[in-house]
């Protein structure tokens, strides 16, 4: 079925389109996850055994879906990940997903391995925004990520812990999916199949990773896979005292981004964090581990007085979104809900999906019958796995 931005009603409509627009090199990096993707799909999945018991006859005329998180007032409980190579998936890249954070009023996360510099976000957006840093085994080139962050006035900075080596990315493997593209006669073959992929992606300035170039050239002149480059360029001997030294020199709004245990979200707490992300990976490192909304109850009640507790992963409706915050997550963020549909059609697709999820967070919330976020909590939720218990 051919498929029209006007037809995306939520994210698998936005998946479709991206799906007929993409090369399949290109959309299977985004759809992909690691070995069998079996927590890839339970991170949706697990928010299907959680049910939610509205309250009525609450007076929802007047909905305020507002959140404070990290220092940051957001105007929706959820705001874009940090993900890499965005102008491969649109030539606009970053820059449509900052314009589009902008107009909804939310948090946008940029990634070190961006396609678009941190100095040109700021001049596109002076809301919130978050710097992801990786921690590279060149200590100059983890220096400098960390000045230019600073010097483009990000109020967030988000060190990801669970990329210390790649994922087994097996759909990478059977496409030859790398950064840049290789062309090769299957390669060749998809992009002949796409080619106003192809025409902007050759034709527009060339492709690059701006806040490596000078350091690298993986992922910048020479191609590799995304698990290769993890595997090669990343520091493997990064430990707490590597995470509590950066948090001190950033000396702001710091989160450790793909925490899943109650002793690695202490810890956080311990090096002055201000948030962590419970989170997976989005499925695409160690395939068979939990699902962050899975994880989430026992993390929030071990540190959710101290810490804001964000939950990432698999989020792809408004339920979702209200059952994370009535856990005791602060808000939600997601990186393939907003990927699939800035590959449908850039700014205009990210916008869409963020309104789609602004009108279901504002329904939703109306049929729960709560007219703040703080309203929700664990009081209106019901586990399958023990109908009747509360959590």
């Amino acid at each position: 079925m051919f498929r029209r931005l006007k037809d995306c009603h939520n994210v698998q409509d936005m998946r479709l389109l991206a799906k007929q627009r993409l090369p399949g090199p290109i959309f299977h990096y985004i759809d992909g996850a690691a070995d069998d993707e079996i927590t890839y799909n339970r991170n949706t999945a697990a928010f299907d055994d959680c049910d939610l018991v509205p309250n009525v006859l609450a007076g929802v005329e007047e909905v305020d879906m507002s959140v404070e998180v990290m220092g940051q007032k957001l105007d929706m409980p959820i705001y874009c990940a940090p993900t890499a190579l965005q102008r491969l998936f649109h030539y606009d890249g970053e820059r449509a997903v900052a314009r589009a954070a902008k107009k909804f009023g939310t948090m946008f996360g940029v990634s070190s391995l961006a396609t678009v510099p941190v100095e040109e976000i700021t001049e596109i957006t002076d809301g919130p925004k978050m710097f992801q840093f990786y921690f590279h085994k060149d200590r100059g080139l983890n220096d400098a990520l960390l000045q230019r962050a600073k010097e483009a006035k990000f109020q967030v900075m988000a060190l990801t812990v669970d990329t210390i080596t790649g994922g087994n990315r097996e759909r990478d493997l059977h496409t030859g999916f790398t950064s840049p593209p290789k062309l090769t006669m299957q390669s060749l073959a998809s992009f002949a199949a796409h080619p106003m992929w192809a025409w902007n992606f050759f034709t527009k300035p060339k492709f690059d990773m701006p806040h490596l170039s000078g350091h690298v050239a993986q992922g910048t002149n020479l191609a590799v896979s995304v698990g290769e480059y993890f595997s090669s360029m990343l520091d493997q001997s990064m430990n707490w005292k590597d995470a509590e030294k950066l948090c001190k020199d950033w000396d702001g709004q710091f989160a450790l981004k793909g925490i899943m245990s109650v002793e690695d979200a202490k810890r956080a707490v311990d090096i002055g964090c201000t948030g962590i992300m419970v989170s997976n990976h989005g499925g695409r490192q160690l395939d068979g581990s939990r699902a962050p909304f899975d994880q989430l109850a026992e993390i929030c009640d071990a540190v959710g007085d101290k810490i804001d507790v964000i939950c990432e992963g698999g989020i792809q409706r408004g339920t979702h979104v209200l059952k994370a915050l009535s856990v005791g997550a602060k808000a939600c963020s997601g990186g393939r809900l907003y990927l699939y549909s800035l590959a449908a059609a850039g700014q205009a697709g990210v916008e869409k999906t963020l309104g789609n999820l602004r009108t279901e967070i504002e329904r939703d919330m109306k049929l729960m019958g709560v007219t703040k976020i703080d309203q929700l909590s664990r009081e209106n939720l019901r586990w399958r796995s023990h109908p009747g218990e509360k959590l």
